[in-house]
């Protein structure tokens, strides 16, 4: 079995950007302070009996998840510390500074979803999360027989531990220096073990899926939070999600990031995208005239 790399909260940004070039993903251990580990889980307990096990999307998409998997979304919409203090992270804005902005002028949050995986769950197939755009990725690959540029970065937070057995994400380390097409074997699968409030970090083009959870009564709690290219359609409709009434108690750096912001190429000779009557959103929003 192969290693991840393991780093604490307060290493520097660039021994963490260091670790996802070279691994393609990286376990901060107790990224989230107690009291947000706590407040977050307070926050899903009501929630979670009556979460779907179903997207209700589309019946493959419901295969891709799998059966015993409970889902809640939107979870900047829930919470404003998570919106203030997790979403715009600053080891998180560094990443994606690194990894996303060669490609972008800003870039934006892609979703906040929480899977929770219940005994019995099937271990996912492998995949790599920004194949979501499956176009621009299925175009690229044909153009260039390399790895293909990062598009998103991805985290899975752990809310409880993650054990192999309770279905840990597993990850397969260098994949995103693989050509497109290599198929991973069970032998070069890492297991991100960790403890609650700990999170895997990776890049998007580095494959992984979630564990089997074999236990008998165990669920495993995690929030998957990723980050885009600005141009980009994210996967959960951010704007809609967390409507104007609940943005504007956020800080600005969160409005941006759920969709509020404009991705201006303007100083790249490029255009702009996003404005609403040729303004910011974000300041509309906080004119109370979105």
């Amino acid at each position: 079995m192969n290693d991840l790399p393991r780093l604490p909260v307060d290493a520097s940004h660039d021994k963490v950007i260091a670790a996802l070039d070279e691994y393609g993903a990286v376990i901060i251990e107790n990224l989230l302070p107690a009291d947000l580990l706590a407040e977050l889980n307070n926050i899903i307990d009501p929630l979670i009996d009556s979460a779907s096990m179903t997207t209700e999307i589309n019946e493959l998409v419901d295969m891709f998840f799998g059966e015993r998997v409970r889902h809640i979304t939107g979870l900047a919409g829930k919470s404003t510390r998570f919106a203030d203090e997790l979403m715009c992270h600053p080891l998180f804005m560094a990443l994606c500074d690194h990894i996303l902005l060669p490609s972008c002028a800003s870039y934006q949050l892609n979703l906040a979803h929480l899977m929770d995986r219940g005994p019995g769950s099937e271990q996912q197939m492998i995949h790599r999360d920004q194949e979501v755009w499956v176009h621009y990725c299925s175009q690229r690959a044909a153009s260039d027989d390399g790895p293909l540029n990062d598009i998103q970065v991805a985290s899975m937070i752990a809310l409880v531990d993650f054990t192999k057995e309770n279905g840990a994400t597993c990850v397969v380390p260098g994949s995103h220096k693989w050509d497109y097409q290599r198929e991973a074997k069970e032998s070069e699968l890492a297991y991100a073990e960790m403890s609650a409030g700990s999170a895997v970090i990776y890049r998007g083009s580095t494959l992984h899926a979630g564990g089997g959870n074999t236990t008998a009564d165990t669920w495993r709690r995690g929030l998957h939070m990723s980050y885009c290219l600005g141009w980009f359609r994210t996967e959960e409709n951010n704007v809609l999600t967390v409507p104007p009434a609940k943005a504007k108690l956020l800080s600005k750096r969160a409005q941006e990031l759920l969709g509020y912001g404009i991705h201006d190429a303007i100083n790249d000779a490029g255009g702009y995208l996003g404005a609403v009557n040729m303004r910011h959103p974000t300041a509309l929003l906080n004119e109370d005239q979105l």
